[in-house]
Order: C-alpha cells, then structure tokens, then sequence
C-alpha cells in the first residue's frame, strides 16, 4: 500500500516539480527540501517558488513553505505539499522515508546516499546507480528521456540545450558577468531578436532569438558570470504553456513514478521468496 507514503524530494526547480505533482496527486505525502534563496528559471512552474511566495499553485497542487516537521505535517493534513529549507537533508534522517529523490539537477552529486531510504532514486548525470543510489533517471531530450538506469550512469551533460523549435544553445541566455539582475521583461511575454530582457548591473541581457520567454531568474538575484539566466521557447504557438508542467518533466515523473513502483515489487518479491523458501 503506497498510499501516505512519505517521500522526500530534494529540490523545488521546474524537473523536480513535474516530479513533485505525479506523486503527490499519486497519494504520496510529499516533502520538498530547499535552499534559502533558489535560482529556478521557469519560475511559474516550480515549487521553489513557495520560498520567497510563502505558498505557489500549480496546475492544481499547492505547495507551502514551512519552517518545521510540525508544520509539514500540518500541511499535508491539508492535502498540501510542504516545502521547507534543508540543503543538507537532516529531516530524511529525522523523517527516516522510505524514498528519497534528488531532483536537485546540479549534475553533480551533492550528497545524496544510497543508505539515505529503501528506495533511492536521482534525476540526471553526477549518480553512478547502483553505487550512489537505486535508480537513476535519464534527463536528456530524445529517444531515452525517462529511461530507468540500474546500473551505470546517464548520458554525460553536454552543456548544449536540447534542440526546440529548432535552436539549442540560442534559447538559453547566460549572465555576461556578476551582479544583481533587474528583469524588464516577465515570464510569458513575447519578445523579439536582440531585445532587451534585463539587466546585470549595466550589462544588458538581450535575446538571441525571438519566441516566448519562457522562464527568466527572479529579479533581484545575485547571479555570477555564465549562469544561466533565461530561456526563451521560439514556438510562439506554446505561448500558453509556460504556466503548466512541461512535457520533458511529466516524462521523467513518470520514470520517478515507475521506478519506486518497480523497486517496490522487486523487494515484495525478494521478502517471499525468502519467507517461502
């Protein structure tokens, strides 16, 4: 029985969120673990919002921040996701779950455990499975997104983006240099080739394409040179979009979704074949 289940999943960005609503919506009881200040992109379709928001809404499922253990369960009483600040994990040792998911997307691994649950599941390269965790997931647009790897690892991350609408790298826009960006433009707005989306103290930010802006950090964020900053879709036809989950991210829950479901099985078969022989 999975129902109420808890479930710990490290990060609050856009993959971890498609991540975050499929189980929640699945019946698990679902607690984000998240840095002070995050840096997500698309912003209307990340639960890290609910850290500067007090509480996001999206596509149907609310997270809220919280400050304590007796505040998440509160707000799982209410059919909510908690969210709370723990870059290090202490409440997977506190809670002691039975899944653990790191959606942190750092490509690299910043100390997730296979120990840390029976079921421990990563999204994207930086998790050797088998050896850091149970599962890893692959997170790469083409053939394999969403593909379950026992043992080994993901592809390596290029640093290209995935190609959409035709561009790759011209979508992403990378911060020129440290500072404070000041955003002109909002997520969802349409903009055109080499106009101005914002600024990094007096660094203009423009775009190299035109298209929807899909996701850009939030203004006021300190960034550092070569941080991605923005994205922009060129398919102005998903103008509508930018506020639902992506199809990328409901792909790879739906591998997260997969492999606690297979891992499940795999130990309910193990315990019978040991209790019947």
């Amino acid at each position: 029985m999975i129902l109420n289940e808890i479930v710990i999943v490290r990060g609050g960005g856009d993959l971890a969120t498609g991540t975050i609503h499929k189980l929640h919506r699945c019946g698990f009881k679902v607690l984000v673990l998240e840095v002070p200040k995050p840096m997500s992109i698309r912003r209307k379709v990340s639960f890290s919002e609910a850290m500067y928001d007090k509480q996001t809404e999206i596509d149907g499922v609310t997270a809220i921040h919280v400050n304590c253990l007796d505040e998440v369960k509160e707000v799982w009483s209410s059919k909510n996701v908690p969210i709370i600040i723990d870059p290090k994990g202490e409440c997977i040792k506190q809670l002691k779950p039975e899944i653990v998911v790191d959606a942190t997307m750092a490509k690299k691994n910043l100390g997730t455990a296979k120990d840390m649950a029976g079921i421990t599941i990563a999204l994207g390269p930086g998790f050797i499975a088998g050896k850091d965790v149970d599962v890893v997931i692959e997170t790469s647009r083409g053939h394999d997104l969403g593909r379950l790897i026992f043992e080994g690892e993901t592809k390596k991350n290029t640093g290209t983006p995935g190609l959409i609408g035709g561009y790759s790298k011209e979508r992403v826009i990378h911060s020129p240099c440290d500072g404070i960006i000041e955003n002109i433009k909002d997520i969802g707005a349409i903009v055109e080739k080499d106009e101005i989306i914002a600024y990094v103290g007096a660094a203009s930010i423009k775009t190299e394409i035109s298209g929807v802006l899909r996701g850009i950090i939030r203004s006021g964020s300190n960034v550092t040179e070569g941080l991605k900053i923005a994205d922009i879709d060129p398919r102005i036809f998903e103008k509508d979009n930018f506020h639902t989950i992506s199809d990328k991210s409901r792909n790879i829950a739906g591998g997260v979704l997969e492999a606690i479901l297979y891992m499940k099985e795999l130990n309910i078969h193990h315990v019978s074949k040991i209790t019947y022989e």
